[in-house]
């Protein structure tokens, strides 16, 4: 008897932690997922030490449609960081759900279908950001410049490896 009471214990408190990290997975003020990405709105996005207008501005983001990845959430400021682990505190309003990639690998190819024997579309530089489709479980859809195509999901930055888009 005892020992079915400790196991139905067990059984809830690993019910009740499993719950509880979720729930940090969310951003309490959006209930959305933490990590998750965005994009810069704006050409210009002050990053600043901490959430209010008071906080110094340690640098600032200058491309519009930069991927960014939100790790915090405080009110109307989101703590994001970029591809180098450069962050702080942005404005939300500074920031879009639009979803936006930068390419990490030299000549990415763009293919036409997402099959690594697919004819190439077009090949993309390293450091290009590229507007982000639909993405299975290795490719990804995207649009450069009036290009566009299948792209290795694995060389691509702002997207989470097992995230899938429709």
């Amino acid at each position: 008897m005892a020992r079915v009471f400790l196991v139905g214990v067990a059984a809830i408190l690993i019910m009740v932690v499993g719950l509880r990290a979720s729930a940090q997975d969310r951003g309490p003020v959006t209930n959305l997922p933490l990590p998750r990405y965005v994009s810069l709105k704006a050409s210009e996005g002050n990053v600043r030490r901490g959430p209010s207008l008071t906080h110094k501005i340690d640098w600032v983001f200058q491309h519009r449609n930069m991927p960014l990845e939100v790790i915090g959430e405080y009110g109307h400021w989101r703590r994001v960081r970029d591809k180098d682990g450069a962050g702080g505190w942005v404005h939300y309003s500074l920031l879009s759900g639009a979803r936006t990639v930068i390419v990490e690998k030299d000549l990415l190819p763009l293919r036409m279908k997402p099959d690594a024997d697919a004819p190439v579309s077009a090949y993309v530089e390293a450091g290009v950001i590229a507007r982000l489709g639909n993405c299975d479980t290795f490719w990804c859809r995207v649009w450069v410049d009036g290009h566009r195509g299948w792209a290795d999901k694995a060389a691509l930055w702002g997207i989470l490896p097992g995230e899938i888009r429709e």
